[in-house]
């Protein structure tokens, strides 16, 4: 009796602190939404286009990540699991946004391209050998 106390215990601490999460990261993708929607006027006035669409698309590739953490956090209330597809697309979003800041900043050398290339190769890899045998598809 007393353990089933504990566990229903823990199960509603559990859901309390992982809605507390959504809702923070809900209110930050909202934020950044907006945000980016009043930064669009910077891509026409910085001093090159470049300067701005390095700030636009880090902005969006930052909702991108936060929306997939969302996706997460949800997804783990429904299944009381997390996919390791969508673990993966995270990796892929946030290597991706790494590289183009990189890229943007001029801070990367061709070997380094080419290693961070291979990287998110591998994640894609990863998340299509995730997707092909998920234990959904199995049988």
């Amino acid at each position: 009796m007393g353990q089933d106390v504990l566990l229903s215990l823990y199960r509603r601490a559990t859901r309390l602190v992982f809605n507390l999460v959504v809702v923070a990261l809900l209110l930050g993708l909202f934020v950044g939404v907006g945000r980016t929607f009043s930064e669009l006027g910077l891509t026409l006035t910085e001093p090159t286009v470049r300067l701005g669409l390095k700030e636009l698309i880090t902005n969006v590739l930052s909702l991108v990540i936060v929306l997939e953490l969302v996706r997460v956090f949800v997804e783990y209330f429904e299944l009381e699991r997390v996919r390791l597809e969508v673990l993966l697309e995270i990796g892929v979003a946030l290597a991706l946004r790494e590289l183009l800041l990189l890229l943007f900043a001029e801070k990367i050398n061709g070997l380094d391209l080419f290693l961070w290339t291979l990287g998110i190769l591998a994640l894609v890899a990863g998340r299509t050998l995730a997707v092909q045998f998920s234990p959904r598809r199995q049988g």
